[in-house]
């Protein structure tokens, strides 16, 4: 199984902590193990304690004028400038294509990474005589893309049916560095209350088969027919991390490490922590806030550990029931409050949440970025909110076409 420690069978969970072994290198993976490696010293923990950051985008390829998802990623291939090629890759079905950026330390470096990669994909899609689109899941009804060629995904297929029905499901990943896997796993305890309101941040797929679903992110509701879809479960420890996820691939519910699709996990390639709760942002702003704010949450809890305080023991089903409002509401109604229990305004619980990381993005220089991208999105609302203002305009899904169109590319970002 790659990336993971070998450990025994058995009816008990080991505590302690099993060999963690080294990383000379740090940057973001994908579930295919791939990934951009980072250039320069800076080890997982950064700079005088500052954690690096880096992210995977996940796009679909569709055609200009009905909207459906093309299989078009190879032609898309034919046409990726050398330079931005390392950083490039397939997805899961062949409508889909994928990014990942160099981990580093300041947030402008990642938007200029980003920026150059989403510009670069826009212009291939187009000479491929197709349109890059940063959106959840498809807008229209249409056939199925097959899956790539790939002999893991086949078994994927084989081993679990048809889960995906429409053009590809595409997400966005957040990896911050972390000291060691034991430490990680305390953080992923900590992180656990807070990921929903995240969750609400990112929704971006309200629509599906030319219809308004109702929900803010209905990738959310597809993406959750796999059975390791789930909020990350209480961990004890490092080795019981390990244990688990080995016995998880033993009942064949994973085919390997990869397929654990927990909402935050350890990568299983990098010093990282995973954040993979969301749809993918449709522009480079709310990339950028995604990123600086998980960063900081990240941050916090590992601040949290050092100095001992424990995380909130949250219930499972309660975190599944904030997740899924977090999915059908966005930003626009409610969120659950996963400490104190009830629903309150998400707005209000996003406050919550960026008072409580405020140090951490003061301490990484990030606070006056993070304060004005929250404004702008509070004055024009999530990905799935202006995606049905766009359509309110005429009734017209091409309009929300063009709209995410000119957002993945970055036309309407802060430069």
């Amino acid at each position: 199984m790659a990336g993971s420690v070998a450990m025994a069978q058995g009816a008990t969970i080991p505590q302690g902590t099993a060999n963690q072994g080294t990383t000379s290198s740090q940057g973001t993976t994908s579930s295919q193990g791939t990934a951009p490696q980072a250039t320069g010293p800076a080890g997982p923990a950064g700079t005088a304690g500052l954690r690096t950051v880096g992210v995977e985008e996940e796009f679909l390829l569709v055609d200009p004028d009905t909207g459906q998802g093309v299989p078009a990623v190879d032609r898309v291939f034919e046409h990726v400038p050398d330079d931005l090629r390392g950083q490039v890759q397939h997805e899961f079905q062949t409508s889909q294509i994928e990014i990942g950026s160099p981990p580093g330390l300041e947030l402008g470096a990642l938007r200029h990474s980003l920026g150059l990669l989403r510009a670069g994909l826009a212009d291939a899609a187009e000479a491929a005589g197709v349109r890059l689109l940063a959106v959840g899941a498809g807008l229209v009804d249409g056939p199925v893309p097959p899956v790539v060629d790939n002999p893991r995904f086949h078994r994927m297929v084989e081993q679990f049916g048809p889960l995906v029905d429409g053009p590809g499901n595409n997400g966005m990943h957040v990896h911050v560095g972390i000291p060691d896997p034991e430490t990680g796993v305390q953080v992923l305890n900590h992180l656990r209350p807070w990921l929903p309101i995240l969750h609400a941040v990112t929704t971006n797929s309200p629509f599906q088969n030319g219809q308004d679903t109702g929900y803010a992110s209905w990738r959310s509701m597809l993406w959750e027919r796999w059975p390791s879809v789930a909020p990350t479960p209480w961990l004890e420890s490092h080795a019981h991390y390990q244990w688990l996820v080995d016995q998880l691939v033993a009942t064949g519910m994973l085919l390997d490490e990869g397929m654990v699709y927990w909402y935050a996990r350890l990568s299983a390639h990098y010093p990282t922590v995973e954040i993979r709760i969301g749809d993918v942002c449709p522009s480079l702003d709310d990339t950028i806030l995604v990123a600086g704010l998980v960063r900081a949450l990240v941050g916090t809890a590992l601040t949290d550990v050092e100095q001992g305080r424990e995380p909130v023991r949250i219930d499972h089903h309660l975190l599944t029931a904030a997740h899924w409002r977090a999915a059908h509401d966005g930003l626009d109604g409610l969120a659950v409050d996963p400490v104190r229990g009830g629903t309150m305004p998400a707005w209000q619980l996003l406050d919550r949440l960026v008072e409580k990381v405020t140090p951490e993005l003061e301490r990484h220089g990030d606070l006056p970025e993070i304060s004005d991208l929250l404004d702008r999105l509070r004055k024009d609302g999530t990905g799935a909110t202006r995606q049905r203002a766009a359509y309110a305009r005429r009734g017209e899904l091409s309009d929300v076409v063009a709209d995410l169109a000119r957002q993945t590319r970055g036309d309407d970002s802060q430069q």
